[in-house]
């Protein structure tokens, strides 16, 4: 496969996330919508990574991969955290309708 291949399937991921963080509900789904994102956002990251005059790729691109990885990790355990305090306090891991005060 391509690259633009690669970069196309990431951009697919990155849409297939963005259409269920807006579709549902559930905080869960929503966290896992958003790591699903992320991986969009990676693979054209590397995918669309230059190639010197050698063929080796650039480095950069896949520091910052291997850095959002640690973030993306980071960021998901602290979202899980909170999802678990709301769903203590409030007996549902669901944010509340503001629509209906």
């Amino acid at each position: 496969m391509s690259n633009i291949s690669f970069a196309l399937a990431g951009i697919g991921l990155f849409v297939l996330g963005l259409y269920a963080l807006i579709v549902h509900d559930h905080l869960l789904r929503k966290i896992l919508a958003i790591n699903i994102m992320g991986s969009g956002v990676s693979l054209v990251l590397v995918a669309l990574a230059k190639h010197g005059g050698d063929a080796l790729p650039d480095v950069v691109p896949h520091a910052m991969v291997i850095t959002g990885i640690v973030v993306a990790v980071s960021a998901t355990a602290v979202a899980l955290v909170l999802m678990v305090k709301l769903a203590t306090e409030t007996g549902r891991a669901m944010l509340p309708d503001d629509s209906t005060e």
